[in-house]
């Protein structure tokens, strides 16, 4: 054996040079990954011993793409392009023996071998989109004359890797290897060079293009079927042209429109967000003061109080990873519609083919429901998701301390209110977190962990890793009101408000956000939640504008009215009477209504949240900047392509957003306008948010 890097071997067994990488964990395609490719290669076809190349892998996994690390620091010679054309132009065959993931630019490595055999469990991709980013490395070009122009439209747009069985059924792989991997591919490979197979070079196959040429509107039909994912998105349309190229130009001319459409995405403001969040996300799972070797509690048994929205989707994120919850409700109807919406929404899933009807058996089988409270005395985890008010919390929180075992975690689901003061009710403290889900529960992504001021490192640590267990990306926040998410929020609903009493309409404002890129603004979003959450009849005072619809019962889409009207589809049109309502609020308040711009609509409703974003660094509620941006692109639809408000502020220039706020702030008059003096710092001294 030979070794040609740090992290590729060569040697020759049975008429095959084998070339073994090893970058742990990912075989990532580094420096020293391509350098001993390049090597590997010539040396092999310079080798009369060696009939044919096997690039094999050792670890968990094929080459699962870049090193993404060189994005930033600089890619190194040599560049994946000559490493992969030399593969492709070997005079000996060149086969791919795929275990684990074959992603990005490893899936690209594979295209250029003459052959690929998988184990049935591999996974096969191109996932750059996730980044902003095409395949750069002839994968829009390869790709849809192995597996046709459809499914690599599929796979280029949508990141999501297909199975071995259907890369197999595609022609993307040739063979699956039952048994050991490196021994079926030396097989396989002996199988060619007995047969004298010839190369199958994929630059040189065109049958599979052939049905888009005949048909070129496929691709106008594919785009309107990705439109509403897709939209605000540069880097799925970018993806489309290189498959359009691959029909329509020859495979040189094809690949040199890829190589400038990666150009323009790599350099561009959306790769670059996009690429931000891929390191925030992993940066949030991050606690500076919680060491590695801090003891993670077991979390064998979860209970779950209320079986609502928020208690039903928080007990399904549990099933779904095997793990058993007791469901707690006050009364027997309560608890049955909630286990029923529960069954419902599984069987919505298995009947698009997404889980098994066993599936859904085994899973509500997991759930077990309660009217009693002490049901709950041997769970690990309590996490209360009941209604929004504090003095109910407490005592639940009191309850559950005399009865839950001793090292059990309590959690409160609470969105906005004080921890502290829920903490307070328990002789406990240290074991009480908040796990603030996000509706709906078992589909939305981000979960802000709350610590409060004397909850237990153990705690957080157990909580961080539970969030990683059912799938969630998990932000630790600190306390105060909203904590991160709905602080932020709230001073974009002020200013949202503002804004309709001054002139712009509901419609407005919601379009302005919606274009930015939003899946929806303000208003709708309100109406979508329902405009009366916090309000009562009792107490109602009219004294807003969200108070006078609810008093004329329109709460939202579950009356079909609130600040819109909406159809039997749930349409929304734009309703008359709440200008009207809005215009009298105004007159009522001495504002004179005018044409607001777009422009201010915009920099009034995201100026707020980056000042806020800003006053919670400075208080420590927050860990890093890119922690809000992570809750903003999770848990409020902030789009990823602009990357979070942080981030977006950079982008803007924070000397910029002082001087706007500075503007806002006197010819308003109000202190709401105040730039924080943790941004004022930060500007003055040509900082970023980081």
């Amino acid at each position: 054996m030979v070794q040609l890097t740090s992290m590729v071997d060569y040697d020759v067994e049975g008429g095959v040079a084998v070339l073994t990488l090893d970058n742990p964990p990912v075989n990532a395609l580094s420096q020293g990954v391509r350098q001993g490719l390049k090597e590997g290669v010539a040396k092999a076809q310079a080798d009369a011993a060696a009939k044919a190349i096997l690039v094999y892998c050792k670890g968990s996994t094929f080459i699962a793409g870049a090193d993404i690390t060189e994005f930033s620091s600089g890619f190194l010679e040599p560049g994946l392009h000559e490493v992969l054309e030399n593969m492709d132009n070997a005079s000996k065959p060149v086969i791919a023996a795929i275990h684990g993931t074959a992603l990005g630019g490893g899936l690209e490595t594979a295209l250029c071998c003459h052959y690929r055999v998988a184990v049935a469990s591999a996974k096969l991709g191109l996932p750059e989109v996730n980044l902003g980013l095409l395949p750069g490395g002839g994968g829009t070009q390869r790709l849809p004359r192995v597996v046709g122009v459809e499914k690599a439209l599929q796979m280029v747009t949508s990141g999501v890797p297909i199975s071995a069985a259907e890369a197999l059924e595609t022609g993307l792989v040739d063979r699956i290897v039952e048994g050991d991997l490196r021994e079926g591919a030396l097989a396989f490979a002996r199988e060619i060079i007995a047969a004298g197979a010839p190369l199958q070079r994929i630059r040189d196959r065109d049958d599979k293009l052939q049905d888009a040429r005949a048909n070129p509107q496929v691709f106008a039909a594919f785009r309107a079927a990705i439109a509403t994912k897709a939209r605000g998105y540069l880097a799925p349309e970018y993806n489309i042209r290189c498959i359009e190229a691959a029909v329509n130009q020859s495979f040189d001319e094809g690949m040199k429109t890829e190589s400038k459409l990666f150009r323009e995405l790599f350099t561009g403001p959306q790769s670059a967000a996009q690429q931000y969040l891929f390191f925030a996300e992993r940066q949030a799972g991050k606690v500076p003061d919680v060491p590695r070797d801090t003891v993670e509690l077991p979390v064998a048994k979860v209970g779950v109080i209320g079986s609502g929205t928020m208690g039903g989707g928080i007990a399904m994120n549990m099933v779904n990873v095997g793990i058993p919850v007791t469901l707690v409700e006050v009364k027997q109807e309560a608890l049955e519609r909630g286990l029923g919406v529960i069954r419902k929404n599984y069987e919505n899933t298995a009947r698009k083919g997404r889980i098994s009807a066993a599936d859904v058996e085994q899973r509500m089988g997991l759930i077990t429901g309660s009217l009693d409270l002490a049901d709950l005395a041997d769970c690990d985890l309590v996490i209360e998701a009941v209604f929004e008010n504090m003095a109910v919390k407490q005592d639940i929180f009191s309850r559950l301390d005399a009865l839950a075992k001793p090292g059990a975690i309590l959690a409160s689901n609470t969105s906005a209110l004080n921890l502290n003061e829920i903490a307070a009710a328990t002789s406990r403290p240290q074991s009480v977190i908040g796990l603030h889900f996000f509706s709906p529960a078992n589909v939305m992504k981000l979960l802000e962990v709350v610590r409060g001021d004397r909850t237990s490192k153990e705690v957080i640590k157990t909580s961080m890793a539970l969030a990683k267990r059912i799938k969630k990306v998990a932000v630790l926040v600190g306390v105060c009101h909203g904590f991160v998410g709905n602080r932020i929020l709230f001073v974009r609903q002020y200013q949202a408000e503002q804004l309709a009493l001054e002139g712009a309409p509901p419609h407005r404002v919601d379009k302005v956000l919606y274009d930015f890129g939003f899946p929806m603004g303000p208003f709708q979003m309100s109406d979508l939640a329902g405009l009366d959450i916090g309000w009562s009849a009792q107490t109602s005072t009219g004294a807003t504008v969200r108070e006078r619809l609810c008093e004329m019962n329109r709460r939202g889409q579950k009356t079909n009215a609130g600040f819109y009207d909406y159809d039997e589809n749930r349409r929304p049109t734009p309703a008359p009477i709440v200008q009207e309502l809005y215009a009298g609020f105004a007159a009522g308040a001495g504002i004179t209504q005018r044409e607001i711009s777009d422009e201010e609509i915009l920099e009034r409703c995201i100026l707020p949240m980056v000042n806020e974003g800003a006053k919670i660094l400075a208080e420590g509620i927050a860990i890093r900047a890119s922690d809000i941006d992570v809750v903003y692109v999770y848990g409020y639809g902030w789009p990823v392509y602009r990357g979070g408000p942080m981030h977006y502020a950079n982008s803007l220039g924070l000397d910029k957003v002082v001087e706007k706020l500075r503007a806002y702030w006197q010819s308003s008059g109000s202190d709401f306008w105040k730039p924080s003096q943790y941004l004022v710092d930060l500007a003055e001294k040509g900082g970023r948010f980081s």
